[in-house]
């Protein structure tokens, strides 16, 4: 599926926010229903499907749960039930392979990889329909007793793809009941044009440089090439799936829902902490909300805290890919997490700001070398590069061609990624804010036309 395709822009939204406002209020959560399964459709037409059995699933858990809640089993089969069905699904599609080919491994059987497609999205939507079920159960929420509002919540094509992850919490009220101002479509047309540019003309571009570098067969890449490389990575990769977000939330708003946000300049933080308070926001809240504090969270002895950081943070690195490099990711990150804990928090809270930033930097863009390639050896191979061993170039030409070609595009990225523009544009004439977002329109769909393929990098968790 192609979330930026010309179609989508010229002919599904445009047709689709026509049909929503112009028939009765009280079918839009019918409109939004069916719409979000044609443009799945339109992707995955084959697994359309799995969506539907999702939505039927929690839907009728819910209902079990909520009539048998004076019930003191019922309710806990209800919620268990919930819980297999949406796991055993993210299991089977995402992680039958993984576990087939590391038991062949480890005792020698040749069973058959299943080789199936990983539905889009499915890492998402079955967080998102978990939380109705684990939030009814604790008494949090209210029972949802219109499928077709349960559905809309399941499958609303605006963050279905790739987040926000938005639980049923977040947006219970305005299922029921929303509405949309004139001053809140446009802000969300804004929003929705922020993300199409940072999708289109940042990151695609920035993703050619990456693109040009993992390309380079590993003995002729420099030190200063891989290095270049791994950067372009995390600057394309923050402002594909940022510029996703803020599309789905944009979107999100012009429909009349307030989708939370996803990012807050990650690359300005001072630590690793800090910076996962910043970084895909939801995803992090939901492993605090449903597995870090039902653990016990830090109100537990240092060596249980140290533990529960190893879990959350071991199936973090899990639930982004069924590959040990995104293991090992997880776990590098719990690692620098459990050694802020015990003593480094307060002594980068003491050094100047610039030197807990690029120490920051320093860690995080190591780990997007991890996050980047299909496997864990392609990944030791390249950080080895990095740091100089497996090469005797510290620079060479490639390198140098391509500072020369990039460095205007990357200067741009590193300066996007800090609140500056946004600090600026509030000091500007409505006018000239106007017009940029005119001319960011106009250049987006410009480039869009140009191209043929635009797939967001998340789409593949």
């Amino acid at each position: 599926m192609v979330f930026s395709s010309l179609l989508f822009l010229f002919i599904f939204l445009p047709v689709f926010l026509t049909v929503y406002f112009i028939l009765p209020k009280n079918l839009r959560n019918l409109i939004l229903f069916l719409a979000s399964l044609m443009f799945y459709a339109w992707g995955e037409p084959v697994y359309v499907s799995i969506m539907i059995f999702s939505t039927v699933l929690d839907y009728t858990c819910g209902r079990i749960i909520d009539h048998f809640r004076a019930h003191k089993l019922i309710p806990k089969l209800g919620l268990g039930l919930s819980l297999i069905g949406n796991l055993g699904m993210l299991g089977f599609f995402k992680y039958a392979d993984f576990f087939i080919s590391n038991t062949n491994a480890l005792l020698g059987t040749h069973w058959d990889l299943l080789r199936i497609a990983l539905p889009i999205g499915i890492s998402f939507y079955t967080f998102q329909t978990m939380s109705y079920t684990i939030d009814l159960y604790r008494g949090k929420i209210q029972v949802q007793k219109n499928i077709i509002a349960f559905g809309a919540y399941v499958s609303m094509f605006p963050q279905l793809i790739a987040g926000p992850i938005v639980t049923y919490a977040t947006v219970e009220k305005e299922l029921n009941h929303r509405e949309v101002t004139f001053e809140d479509f446009g802000l969300g047309a804004m929003r929705f044009i922020e993300g199409l540019g940072k999708k289109v003309l940042i990151a695609n571009n920035i993703g050619l440089l990456w693109d040009q570098i993992l390309n380079t067969p590993i003995n002729n890449l420099s030190i200063i090439g891989a290095w270049l490389g791994a950067i372009s990575f995390g600057l394309q990769l923050y402002f594909d799936f940022s510029g996703y977000s803020d599309m789905a939330i944009g979107l999100g708003q012009m429909l009349g829902f307030r989708f939370p946000e996803n990012f807050n300049y990650p690359y300005i933080a001072k630590s690793v902490s800090d910076f996962w308070r910043r970084w895909h926001m939801t995803l992090t809240g939901w492993f605090r909300e449903y597995v870090y504090i039902p653990l016990g969270g830090n109100r537990v002895s240092k060596p249980r805290f140290y533990l529960n950081i190893l879990i959350v943070w071991f199936l973090t690195g899990f639930w982004h890919g069924a590959g040990w490099n995104f293991i090992l990711w997880g776990l590098f990150f719990a690692v620098l997490m459990i050694i802020e804990r015990s003593f480094l928090l307060k002594y980068l809270e003491k050094l100047p700001s610039f030197i807990s930033r690029f120490y920051l930097l320093f860690v995080v863009t190591i780990s997007w070398v991890l996050f980047a390639h299909d496997s864990l050896e392609q990944a030791i191979s390249y950080l080895k590069v990095m740091f100089g061993i497996g090469t005797n170039s510290f620079i060479n030409t490639p390198s140098l061609y391509a500072i020369t070609n990039f460095y205007v595009l990357i200067i741009i990225g590193i300066v996007f990624a800090t609140p500056l523009m946004n600090n600026l544009k509030a000091r500007l004439n409505e006018w000239v804010v106007f017009a940029f977002y005119v001319v960011t329109l106009f250049l987006s769909t410009a480039y869009l036309v140009d191209a043929t393929f635009n797939p967001f990098l998340y789409f593949r968790f």
